[in-house]
């Protein structure tokens, strides 16, 4: 019998889909083991779902397509929440203690269960995230056990449009239950940076459409905000600059050799000057790293409060990207990788724009109940499906046809002028 989890995470972005699955062992180690993603244009945008039904089907064919690979049925998925509206506003929320009682978890988990209740207009609070406690107004990094008279908890809501949500729950309205729904930056901010890192430093998820920067501070988030800038502004400046299909202007951008530097080879690609092209891609990259910067100033931070950058999203591939950001920042600046919690078993899909997608899965293997799984396997011997075997009947024994008798032999000559005779005389004796 088979006895490992299987974990089913979908992380749905601007460019494309990705459904990911994740086989947790009795031990403890989980491994990727399937990844499927479609890839779809203006169905999702700024990461918010658009065409519900068009959404809906990629989901399904990708629903189908792990179910053929593993051999069982998904009964559950993880779906990853981010999207243009998603940022963090902060709550702060006081109680009065029984100085004669140990503070306990319960107490705790009430306490950010009312910070989750105060109302962000227009805004649906989708995860609370505790930055800062302090009981008698000293700070402490865990209340719990601790004895005090009071207790503030200064926390980050998370929140976004309430339509996020919706169109995701209308999107899997097929039957298939969503066991959780995950913020995406949180998940990442957990799994790709160090301890280390969370004391002071910038978390840059730069996408198709939308950028999000997290920023961490003595440990715990201390900032979220998604701007609607991606790498998909650059495409579509080369294609509106130079009159070329946007298919042809991302080709173009993926093959300069650092467009970011001053003296561009001039080359021509498909048609385009490089150069030209890279003039586009310098301006906006300029304005996307501007206001990565600038959000260290709403956070009410400068450059001193963090020591390094950390870097993924697909548009952090564009070459010079991270040099650029260092250079402006001042910073370090280092490309994120995928969890190393993990053991990635295809190396065909161990690829940098990934990371959210395995990130997904790492924080749901570490939710998931004992016993629980998303898949259903149906039937399992020694890591294979087998089909059924159905009992062999014993085919009945044939009758074999009865045998004809022989036909007399034709009889020669001779034989034939004896029976004429013998005709001829045996007529005459009836006669008489």
């Amino acid at each position: 019998m088979d006895k490992n989890q299987y974990i089913v995470a979908f992380e749905i972005g601007s460019s494309k889909i990705v459904g990911a699955v994740a086989e947790k062992s009795p031990a403890g180690m989980v491994s990727v083991s399937h990844l499927v993603e479609e890839r779809l244009s203006n169905c999702v945008r700024y990461g918010c779902v658009q065409n519900v039904e068009n959404v809906k089907a990629a989901i399904n064919r990708i629903i189908k397509n792990i179910e053929d690979q593993v051999g069982g049925d998904v009964n559950q998925v993880y779906i990853g929440v981010s999207g243009r509206s998603l940022h963090s506003e902060v709550s702060e929320v006081n109680r009065s203690l029984d100085a004669s009682k140990a503070i306990t978890a319960e107490v705790i988990a009430a306490i950010i269960r009312d910070a989750s209740r105060n109302p962000i207009k227009n805004y649906e609070t989708i995860a609370v995230v505790p930055r800062t406690y302090l009981v008698d107004k000293n700070v402490t990094a865990d209340p719990v056990g601790g004895y005090g008279s009071s207790i503030k908890i200064k926390a980050n809501l998370i929140v976004a449009k309430p339509t996020i949500k919706q169109n995701l729950t209308r999107v899997m309205s097929f039957g298939i239950n969503v066991k959780d729904y995950i913020v995406t930056p949180l998940a990442v901010g957990e799994y790709v940076l160090t301890d280390s890192e969370r004391l002071g430093c910038m978390l840059v998820d730069l996408g198709a459409e939308t950028t999000t920067v997290s920023i961490y501070k003595d440990g715990s988030l201390a900032y979220l905000s998604t701007l609607p800038l991606g790498g998909r502004n650059i495409t579509r400046d080369i294609s509106n600059g130079l009159s070329v299909l946007e298919d042809t202007a991302e080709r173009v951008k993926k093959n300069i050799n650092n467009p970011l530097e001053a003296n561009v080879d001039n080359i021509v690609i498909e048609g385009v000057n490089s150069s030209e092209a890279a003039n586009f891609i310098a301006a906006r990259n300029r304005e996307i790293i501007a206001n990565i910067k600038n959000q260290l100033n709403l956070a009410g931070m400068t450059t001193d409060d963090i020591r390094t950058i950390v870097l993924i999203g697909g548009g952090s591939q564009l070459q010079g990207m991270a040099k650029k950001l260092e250079e402006t920042t001042k910073l370090s600046v280092r490309m994120g990788h995928y969890p190393q919690s993990l053991n990635i078993l295809n190396h065909s899909f161990n690829r940098t724009e990934y990371i959210e997608a395995f990130c997904l899965l790492a924080k749901a293997a570490a939710d998931i109940q004992p016993g629980d799984s998303c898949i259903t396997r149906r039937n399992y011997d020694a890591g294979f499906e087998v089909e059924p075997k159905r009992p062999v009947t014993p085919e009945p024994e044939r009758e074999q046809p009865a045998k004809e008798p022989k036909k007399p032999k034709k009889a020669g000559f001779w034989e034939r002028l004896k029976g004429k005779a013998a005709d001829m005389f045996s007529e005459d004796d009836t006669d008489d």
